[in-house]
Parts: C-alpha cells; sequence; structure tokens
C-alpha cells in the first residue's frame, strides 16, 4: 500500500518539506494541517508543547511566501524562554505573566521572515536552569523513546517535538548544555554554535553575558546547517565573530551550501574521563569507541588524551554569572527581597541561584570573566595541535524522571547528582566555542546516547561537515518508537 503524505511526515526533514511545498507536491496548509494532528494525537504523551496558536498557524499558512529560504513554510516551534507575540513568555515558571502582548525576540523576527510557520512554545525547565524538562509549571516533559525517562534540558521540550514527530526541527538555546544534551537524549543531532556567531537574543541578561545562544535541535546535519543560515549575523552583534574570509561568506545559505565541500583529514582527541572523576557508564564509553573508529574509518587522525583544562574552576565561574542574571531577572517582583522570594512559587533552584547571584560582587564578576577567558586561551592554544576534541555528552544514557529534581530540598544531592550527570558540555559554553551532539548509539533499554564534537570558536562549518560524513558513511535513522 502506498503511504500518504500522513504516513511521510515524521521521516521528512524540514529541507524535504520545504522542496516539496515550492514543487508543489502539497500545500503549506497541508503540510501545517498534518504538523497540527500530530501536535493534538502526541503531545498529550509528552508534554513537548506547553502553549500553542494551531488553527492561527492553519489559517497564516495561505500568507506565507514560499519563496522567502529554502526553509519557507516548515511547521516550527520556540523554546518557551524566548518571547514571541501571540502566545506568553512564561519561562517555565509559575511566577511569570501571563500576558501575550509581547514583542518578537530577534531571533524570532528572522524565523519569521524565513516563513517558518510557528505552531507554539515548547517545554522547558524554570529559567532554563537545569538538564531536565520538569518544571512545576507545565509538568515533566516525556521521552518518545520511553516515556519513562528524561528528555534533558533545557531544550528538552523542542527534542521531545521533534523525536515525536510533531516538527522536524524546533528552536532551541544552549547556556550549558541545553540544546547538545536534549538531542543526545533523544536520538537528534543538536549544534551549539559559536559565541558571536548568530544573532542574539532581546537583550545582554538573556544570553547569559555570552554564555547562552540559540540554534534548532533536528533530525538532519543539513537541517541544522539550513537554520543556522537564517540567523547567521549578517550585521553587528554584541559579541561580533568575522567569519573566514572567502568568496562564500557572503551567500545566503553559507553552511549549508557548503556542508559536504570536501575538507581532508583532521586531527580528533578523543577524552574518555570525566572532569571531576565521575564514572561514565560502559554503554557511553563504548558508544565513543565506536564513533571515534568511524572517524578513524573516514581517514582522520585519532589519538586519546587527557583533558586540557581543569573544568571545576571554570564551572564555578559560569554558575556566578549565570546567577547575577538570574537575580537581575527577579528581584523586582519581590520588594523584600529575601523573605518575598522564599514565600514566592520559584522553585528552589531558581531561588538559590538568584541568592547566590545577589552576593556576587563586581570583583567577583570579573574574577569569573577572567576564568573562563583563560579557559577560552587554553582551548585555543590546545587546537592549534587538534582540530576537534571528541567526548561524551552525559555520562548515562538518559536518566528516569524524577531522579534529578531542581525543586528538592535535599540541595547536596541534587548538586551531587547534576555534576554525576554531566560536566562535558559548559566548558564550551564558557569559551564561546563551537560543540555538537552526534546520535552515536542506542543502549541495551533502548534510549540514544550522544557524542560530543567541539571545536575553535568560529570552526562551526568544519563540525557540520565532519557530522554530515559521518551521518551519510554511517546513517543514523533512529525514529522514537512513539
Amino acid at each position: 500500500m502506498r503511504k500518504t503524505l500522513e504516513d511521510e511526515y515524521s521521516s521528512l526533514d524540514a529541507i524535504a518539506i520545504a522542496t516539496g511545498i515550492r514543487e508543489k507536491y502539497f500545500s503549506v496548509r497541508e503540510i501545517t494541517s498534518i504538523a497540527v494532528n500530530k501536535a493534538k494525537k502526541v503531545n498529550p504523551k509528552v508534554n513537548a508543547i506547553v502553549a500553542c496558536e494551531y488553527e492561527k498557524a492553519i489559517a497564516r499558512a495561505d500568507t506565507i511566501n514560499i519563496k522567502s529560504s529554502n526553509l519557507a513554510g516548515v511547521p516550527f516551534l520556540i523554546k518557551d524562554l524566548t518571547p514571541y507575540h501571540g502566545l506568553p513568555v512564561r519561562y517555565g515558571s509559575r511566577t511569570t505573566s501571563s500576558d501575550s502582548n509581547v514583542q518578537d525576540a530577534e531571533i524570532v523576527k528572522h524565523y519569521i521572515k524565513a516563513g517558518l510557520n510557528i505552531l507554539g512554545k515548547t517545554n522547558t525547565p524554570e529559567r532554563g536552569l537545569t538538564i531536565t524538562t520538569e518544571p512545576k509549571s507545565s509538568g515533566p516533559c516525556h521521552n518518545p523513546w520511553n516515556l519513562d525517562y528524561s528528555t534533558g534540558g533545557s531544550s528538552g521540550g523542542a527534542a521531545a517535538a521533534v523525536a515525536a514527530g510533531i516538527v522536524p526541527a524546533a528552536h532551541a538555546t544552549d547556556g550549558g548544555g541545553s540544546i547538545r544534551i536534549p538531542s543526545s537524549c533523544c536520538g537528534l543531532f543538536g549544534l551549539k554554535p559559536s559565541r558571536g556567531l548568530t544573532i542574539t537574543q532581546h537583550n545582554l541578561a538573556e544570553c547569559w553575558s555570552g554564555l547562552s545562544v540559540g540554534n534548532v535541535v533536528s533530525r538532519t546535519v543539513r537541517d541544522s546547517a539550513a537554520f543556522l543560515d537564517l540567523i547567521r549575523r549578517h550585521t553587528s552583534s554584541l559579541f561580533p565573530l568575522p567569519l573566514p574570509i572567502n568568496n562564500d561568506t557572503k551567500s545566503r545559505n553559507y553552511f549549508y551550501d557548503n556542508l559536504n565541500n570536501k575538507f581532508g583529514e583532521i586531527k580528533i582527541a578523543v577524552v574518555k574521563t570525566h572532569p571531576t572523576g565521575e564514572k561514565i557508564q560502559p554503554e557511553v564509553l563504548s558508544a565513543i569507541d565506536s564513533m571515534a573508529n568511524q572517524c578513524s574509518e573516514l581517514g582522520h587522525h585519532i589519538e586519546e588524551i587527557e583533558h586540557p583544562v581543569d573544568h571545576s574552576p571554570v564551572a564555578d565561574a559560569a554558575s556566578r554569572i549565570i546567577g547575577t542574571h538570574i537575580y537581575q531577572s527577579v528581584h523586582e517582583q519581590f520588594k523584600n527581597f529575601e523573605s518575598d522570594l522564599d514565600a514566592s512559587q520559584l522553585e528552589l533552584g531558581t531561588k538559590i541561584m538568584a541568592k547566590r547571584g545577589r552576593k556576587v560582587s563586581a570583583d567577583e564578576y570579573v574574577r569569573a570573566r577572567d576564568t573562563m577567558t583563560l579557559a577560552e586561551i587554553t582551548m585555543q592554544k590546545f587546537h592549534n595541535k587538534y582540530d576537534i576534541l571528541l567526548s561524551p555528552v552525559l555520562t548515562s544514557p538518559p536518566v528516569k524522571l524524577g531522579w534529578l529534581n531542581m525543586d528538592c530540598h535535599n540541595t547536596k544531592e541534587y548538586a551531587e547528582r547534576f555534576t554525576q550527570y554531566s560536566g562535558f558540555c559548559a566548558l564550551y559554553n564558557a569559551t564561546g566555542a563551537a560543540s555538537m551532539s552526534v546520535p552515536a548509539a542506542v543502549s541495551a533499554d533502548k534510549l540514544p546516547i550522544g557524542a560530543l564534537f567541539s571545536a575553535c570558536n568560529g570552526k562551526d562549518l568544519l563540525l557540520l561537515q565532519l557530522a554530515s560524513q559521518l551521518e551519510h558513511a554511517f546513517p543514523w535513522n533512529l525514529v522514537a518508537p512513539i
């Protein structure tokens, strides 16, 4: 029996959908209706979408200019840390306004200009502060691979929506692993772009002094390349990063057009130890070995090393800086900060970060910035010898929901589990380097495992090219069973 468009939809990536629209195999309205029906069917199971405008999206479909970009007409979702007009921005919190009269963030303006059809907003932990998506405000997001398990965070709703086949790609942000961790947990591809490469969010605080950047989670590498082109900085930026100087950098589709260009042998350093000595599960180490072997088969040089940077002071510095921004974003709600904060419905982890941020002095803030700058210099020197560093994304496959609870009063246990589970990603937010999670394996329990590849700041194209090379040579073809 011939498959219908409804049957095929969840296996199509964004480029395939947009191409089908331009070539008139189907219309924007048809594809939007299918996406909406898929969302209505699947979202009650995964809780990926926390605010929607399905009927508006269907009505808007006929007005979209299908020539506005190579992704025009594609159904899309925005993470609920980012303002989008017509829907409230709740930041995963019980304390924020339900006012939907908000101004689009700059990144959203670019998505709309490109002809993406936004269906709604995705689930996120409060203020994006943890690596699982289980906010008290909207409830936990469930992994499409196994509904009892975490999607990762903080872009867990985005990852769940893509893995469940609701949309082919979804907006995500990454301030400490929040694109790469959910990608690993949900069997997706996710690139954290270099600091300064893409347009920023609404203001400096929203990107945590450059720690956080936006992009997408996607099923295919070419989709991530195409979406990166949409938000690539063409004008001034708070953190300007010049692109490599050649004739292609002014191309509208620079990353997409150059994705499959040959790039020769590269040197890849492999790290298989945790930055603070935590145990890495054998299935994860096996996945990293397999990924290293695949890279070797493709002709790249592989060398196992110890990590060149002490992560602990860098993580502490980033935590101080994030804390100041959390304090800045919530303190105006409270007349008497300490007592009113304690009595509020903010989750405990957010309260702790806000209190810590309030106590950070100017001297401590500058020292924290200096610590991150030193790490950046160290990694730049490291990349004079090695093009890319390969490591785990997490120490284990996805954990069960409830295992990492940001509202837990046992704060020591929470901190220990956070460190035990993660620890690899945040360095590259501090240094501003490009970093990506690539699907590497599926565990014995049928849960995805990702591999983390990181390069020097500005080497986003090299990472995308390597990922595309791996995708073509060793197709991951991961489809969640939901």
